[in-house]
């Protein structure tokens, strides 16, 4: 699905899909003795900024990024700058449960504009090795 709205406030992308134009929302600052505000940084956090961000976790088993894994399943971005990441790991018993989604949550609120992060662990659909990117496939030699 390239775009979902829920109450009229959240957007929703798979990760392999790019955004429309996503409206960004105004803020006002106001600052005591006339100091310059800083920057607003409110609005839609960039898709692609967030992927790139989930890019930079790896599976401590595996020499690719998680996002080439194809564990990421939706990526929801919303106005006010919160986002959810549907994510799934590559098998149930993975040593690795409870650290991915940490280091994913971590990475993505580190992005311009995300004011909060929340990732979920799906199971379903599994996870199979069809999932994977083809630059995936070759970093492990697997064509």
């Amino acid at each position: 699905m390239s775009s979902d709205k829920v109450g009229g406030t959240a957007r929703t992308f798979q990760a392999d899909e790019t955004p429309a134009d996503a409206p960004k929302a105004g803020v006002s600052h106001w600052t005591p003795d006339g100091e310059e505000a800083p920057a607003a940084t409110s609005g839609v956090p960039s898709e692609d900024a967030v992927i790139e961000a989930i890019a930079t976790v790896h599976d401590p088993e595996i020499p690719v990024n998680i996002y080439e894994l194809g564990l990421i399943y939706a990526i929801d971005l919303h106005e006010d700058g919160r986002v959810r990441v549907e994510m799934t790991l590559t098998a149930p018993n993975c040593p690795s449960a409870q650290e991915l989604p940490a280091q994913v949550k971590e990475a993505v609120e580190k992005v311009d504009c995300v004011t909060s992060a929340e990732v979920d662990v799906v199971w379903d659909p599994p996870w199979d090795m069809s999932r994977m990117s083809d630059e995936a496939r070759l970093a492990l030699n697997m064509f």
